[in-house]
């Protein structure tokens, strides 16, 4: 597809010309996809295991704050390395790319187990682990999101959004009680072998995944590009996101809502809890309530398969999910901000959702890899650093007005795409 097509095309109907023609088989009776989601549950859990063993040996091995550096190092070269990330995906495959970085973060995981089963070699085997594991999710995350489109019909897209949703909620659920009994049944070290295992599982089951072959492109075999430079191809995926129609503004839309979401709902909802008295006990039943919602959200994509309207009711969502982070810190008590969080998870969950469809559906197969990365460069690179700025406002403030101010950069990101008439009579397909 040229810069003139993919800026010029119809937003009446979502921009499939390039997609590969697959069956029309509801995704969650469809084994290709069944094998894609275990891959992914799989890596998920294992990812949810390895962050919390690399925590518990951080703090065995150094003081609280060298444990705070070392859990932190890893969104360093993810922010840094992800556009990068999304060009490889495209040049090379998805397919191959998450396989070949599973199996990097597999071996390294286990060889760091190795060495704390063997010795106690202190901090500096954790530094480098967190720095692999950071450079190599900068070309995960973008592959990852770039294979749904190729392992699956457009119409079934959005549900598959919906079952990642699921495969998300259970590995975080689930992850963290086994990496406890890891670390409580053989220490640190038993819980990062569990973790490579599990990551170890994802990769049969990726070689086993069909993915069809992308039409149109200079392309041979996975994926593999047949010529230019990779600066080239950033610079291509840049021009290509800017010139679109929906997917400039769509990604806009999706950097704000981040930006105004994950200070709040990550060290804002601990301090909240902390002033209020509720303790870790509350702190840890708003955070269910949130992770209840997204997974309603989830389900209820994966049930439904599509929704109507997706331009009008993603945003109408995002708006509605800022009002209840607004409304947050006016909870009486822990069951009603619980109750809150849950209606804030809920709509951020289902808004989310429709988002990552709609850049799957109106992405050219052939950058689906750099559009994901630069969608998720903001909410897993560099929203996560505002988290400081975050604690420091409400340790002066309160949490009131830093959520409410939160709540407004976020509803932001429901403006903006009820405002650009192409995304917002953008449909999913059905």
């Amino acid at each position: 597809m040229t810069d003139h097509e993919a800026t010029t095309a119809t937003t009446e109907r979502p921009v499939l010309s390039g997609f590969p023609v697959l069956p029309e088989r509801p995704a969650h009776r469809d084994p290709n996809v069944l094998r894609w989601l275990g891959a992914y549950t799989a890596s998920m859990l294992g990812d949810n295991i390895y962050y919390l063993a690399l925590s518990w040996a951080a703090v065995q091995s150094g003081t609280p704050a060298q444990a705070g550096v070392v859990t932190a190092l890893s969104a360093l070269p993810r922010a840094l390395l992800m556009l990068g990330g999304g060009v490889l995906a495209d040049r090379f495959g998805p397919r191959r790319v998450v396989i070949g970085s599973d199996v990097v973060r597999c071996v390294t995981v286990l060889v760091v187990a190795a060495l704390l089963f063997a010795t106690e070699p202190g901090l500096w085997p954790l530094v480098v682990l967190s720095l692999v594991f950071g450079t190599v999710d900068a070309v995960f995350m973008p592959a990852v999101g770039a294979l749904p489109a190729r392992v699956t019909g457009p119409g079934q897209l959005a549900r598959v959004q919906g079952m990642r949703g699921l495969a998300i909620r259970f590995a975080s659920v689930v992850g963290a009680p086994l990496g406890g009994l890891g670390v409580a049944l053989g220490g640190p070290a038993t819980a990062f072998g569990l973790a490579g295992l599990l990551i170890a599982v994802s990769v049969p089951l990726l070689v086993r995944v069909r993915i069809a072959d992308l039409p149109g492109d200079e392309r041979t075999g996975d994926g593999q590009s047949a010529g230019g430079t990779a600066w080239r191809d950033l610079k291509d995926g840049l021009t290509y996101i800017r010139r679109h129609r929906v997917l400039a503004p769509l990604v806009a839309a999706i950097a704000l809502g981040d930006l105004g979401f994950v200070g709040p709902m990550n060290v804002g909802v601990t301090l909240l809890a902390q002033e209020r008295g509720w303790g870790a006990s509350g702190m840890g039943w708003v955070l269910a309530g949130l992770g209840v919602g997204a997974g309603v959200a989830a389900l209820l994509l994966t049930v439904r398969g599509s929704l109507p309207h997706a331009g009008i009711v993603m945003p109408v969502a995002v708006l509605l999910g800022s009002a209840a982070i607004a409304a947050l810190p006016y909870a009486p008590g822990v069951v009603a901000a619980a109750g809150v969080a849950a209606l804030v998870g809920l709509l951020t969950g289902l808004s989310g959702a429709l988002c990552g469809a709609l850049l799957q559906t109106q992405s050219a197969p052939a950058y689906l890899g750099r559009v994901s990365s630069v969608a998720g460069i903001v909410s897993l690179g560099l929203a996560p650093l505002g988290l400081p700025l975050t604690a420091t406002a409400i340790g002066l403030w309160g949490p009131a007005p830093v959520f409410a101010v939160s709540a407004a950069v976020c509803a932001l990101g429901g403006v903006l795409p009820l405002c650009v008439r192409d995304l917002r009579r953008v449909q999913l397909p059905r």
